[in-house]
């Protein structure tokens, strides 16, 4: 009787051994068949992913955006090799929200430097806007301002935009808008700027040959205006590049006034992307082009090989008699002006030899001199 019960017992273990090696196998053949499901997958999600990618890089290359692409060199984006260094591309599709603000100082080389913009625009995939002010006004009334800076902050139709004309700085932060526009902006040699802008009005320039100007028929050389102490050429008249850059501000028009050349160097660094010389135009054409691709990618080329580097010269000029020159730089009002001119271009440069180094005789921009490490969580 013990014989058979065991024997029975075993073979019920037998039994159920049988039924859990089964189940077993077949959970096996189950999750075996759910890999590949999951393998195939992965694999076309994979394949789906690369075929969005190229499709994204190559919609970005027809809207003008080059990822890691710098022009006026073979300088790469974030290149460098090392443990936890991180390299980021640049897609460019962030600079669509751009604004940038050029308002323009009269006789600063101005036209020259728009018309590259508008010959840019259709290429780059981006807007030009001239601001045109009642009376050439370079000051605007409150309200206007107002209006203004709700007008470049919202039109997002327009983005990315370039707005061009004769105004003054306006400080956008006044206004409570959340961003603000990116300045830039050219000035001349203030006594360079007073000479050209003398004889533009009596003699106008090649730009518009047949459009009469305001002095027009009044033939009196600078020297001669100098020498009687006519107003036309009065050093009140050298007063303009520092206001445009001081601002709105009542005090900014005031001729040598010293707070208006401080606050004028305050802003031309705390508000100004970059801020070139006339007779350095090229190399601020290059620095655009090297900080806002978006915008100046082609620039140089087109500087250089283009009609636009010399867009516009007064007709008629007569070069001042040294006794005429030396009469202008004894006034407060050129010093002041000078100070700033100055000041400006020491930035200029300086801005410049960190962008680009000397290689055999050419400028090249140089490489990325920062990267991302260490960076937490892993």
């Amino acid at each position: 009787m013990k014989l058979f019960t065991w024997r029975m017992q075993n073979r019920q273990c037998g039994v159920v051994a049988a039924i859990v090696t089964v189940g077993a196998l077949l959970m096996c053949f189950h999750l075996l068949g759910e890999l590949r499901k999951l393998g195939s997958a992965v694999a076309e999600l994979q394949d789906e992913h690369k075929l969005k990618s190229r499709s994204f890089v190559h919609s970005l290359k027809s809207l003008g955006h080059h990822p890691i692409e710098r022009h006026l060199s073979a300088a790469k984006d974030q290149l460098n090799k090392g443990p936890e260094i991180v390299q980021v591309e640049l897609t460019g599709h962030g600079d669509d929200e751009m604004v940038v603000i050029y308002n323009r100082v009269p006789k600063t080389g101005s036209t020259s430097f728009a018309g590259i913009a508008y010959d840019l625009c259709k290429v780059n995939h981006f807007n030009v806007i001239h601001v045109n002010t009642s009376k050439n006004a370079h000051v605007m009334s409150l309200s206007d301002q107002m209006k203004f800076v709700r007008n470049v902050t919202e039109w997002i139709e327009k983005k990315p935009v370039i707005y061009h004309g004769h105004t003054a700085f306006l400080d956008f932060s006044r206004f409570g808008v959340s961003t603000v526009p990116i300045y830039v902006n050219l000035i001349r040699d203030p006594l360079e700027r007073l000479v050209s802008y003398y004889y533009f009005v009596r003699y106008g320039d090649d730009f518009r040959p047949n459009l009469r100007r305001r002095k027009a028929g009044n033939t009196e050389t600078l020297d001669e205006c100098v020498e009687k102490g006519g107003s036309d050429c009065d050093p009140e008249h050298l007063w303009l590049q520092i206001p445009f850059f001081c601002g709105q501000d009542a005090m900014c028009w005031e001729p040598g006034n010293k707070w208006a050349l401080e606050m004028a160097k305050e802003n031309v660094l705390r508000h100004y992307l970059l801020v070139g010389v006339t007779e350095e135009l090229g190399d601020f054409v290059a620095v655009l082009e090297a900080v806002l691709p978006r915008f100046f990618r082609g620039a140089v080329k087109l500087f250089q090989e283009g009609t636009k580097s010399h867009l516009r010269r007064t007709s008629h000029k007569v070069p001042p008699k040294p006794e005429t020159l030396a009469t202008i730089q004894d006034s407060k009002i050129w010093k002041m002006e000078n100070e700033f001119y100055q000041f400006v271009r020491k930035q200029f440069r300086f801005v410049k030899s960190q962008t680009f180094q000397q290689v055999k005789g050419q400028f090249i921009e140089k490489s990325n001199r920062f990267h991302y490490e260490k960076i937490r969580p892993r």
